[in-house]
């Protein structure tokens, strides 16, 4: 176990930030006025958006999960988010106790909560590094003090993508993927969810309105262009699909019947 790595940052509290709103949605403290009013609109507007949280916090077990039954002992999670337990790495070492395991997010507060991501089990590690997914430099020198490049891992951006924009001259998020898939070695995987407005393209359009008002860019993504992550990669069973069905336990099979969550989810393995 070792401390959180971080650089200078300053507490916004006059703009939400995402992970401050999906802490809100699914009953967290962590967050502020502003982020809570940003959160009860979109509520107000998608009615799917607290189960869509719960779903994707879910996806996120089974597919830790799965990859750690597959041998996969590595795991580097960015856009982490404030702890939620059980927490990735607490999901990995349950299957693997010497799992190692690197959080990265760009929120003050959960940096200010970081230590909660760094309780390792004996055999394991984690840590945490406080930067910004657009910084992949950055991020992959500091997740090698703890991860292994050369052995697989497993990458994480569960519920991130939607906020990065695919233009070249801005986020350039499909060339920013390549980049960290580039430096994973062959059987490393990939696990990722993404709101869609597929699915439901009224309360999902006046959503991204929403966020967008507030100054947080906002991008569903169709099934074509959420797919498009995956490309070069070996999709695993059930592929692209729904949130809810990617390899569903009761709990899902269950929410499924509350109705349609708008976001689509894939775990592929760098072949």
């Amino acid at each position: 176990m070792t401390g959180p790595e971080a650089a200078p940052t300053i507490l916004d509290t006059t703009r939400p930030h995402p992970a401050r709103v999906y802490d809100w949605w699914l009953g967290g403290k962590d967050n502020y006025p502003v982020d809570e009013e940003l959160a009860r609109r979109i509520l107000a507007t998608d009615g799917a958006v607290v189960r869509g949280a719960r779903a994707n916090r879910r996806f996120m077990h089974r597919a830790v999960r799965t990859v750690a039954a597959a041998g996969i002992r590595q795991f580097l999670d960015i856009g982490t988010g404030i702890p939620t337990e059980p927490n990735l790495h607490q999901v990995a070492q349950e299957v693997a106790p010497d799992a190692r395991v690197v959080y990265v997010d760009n929120d003050p507060i959960v940096l200010r909560h970081a230590q909660a991501l760094l309780h390792s089990t004996a055999e394991g590690a984690t840590n945490y590094v406080h930067a910004d997914v657009r910084d992949p430099d950055t991020i992959l020198r500091l997740a090698a003090e703890t991860l292994d490049f050369s052995r697989p891992i497993a990458l994480s951006l569960v519920a991130l993508t939607h906020y990065l924009s695919e233009e070249p001259d801005q986020d350039d998020v499909y060339g920013l993927l390549e980049r960290y898939v580039a430096e994973l070695a062959p059987g490393s995987h990939v696990i990722l969810s993404q709101v869609t407005a597929d699915l439901s393209p009224e309360a999902i359009g006046k959503a991204a309105e929403h966020f967008r008002a507030s100054g947080t860019p906002f991008h569903p993504r169709s099934l074509p262009r959420f797919s498009r992550f995956f490309a070069g990669l070996e999709l695993l069973g059930p592929g692209v699909i729904p949130v809810t069905g990617w390899r569903p336990e009761p709990v899902d099979v269950e929410a499924q019947s509350e109705g349609i969550v708008p976001v689509y989810a894939g775990v592929a393995r760098k072949p």
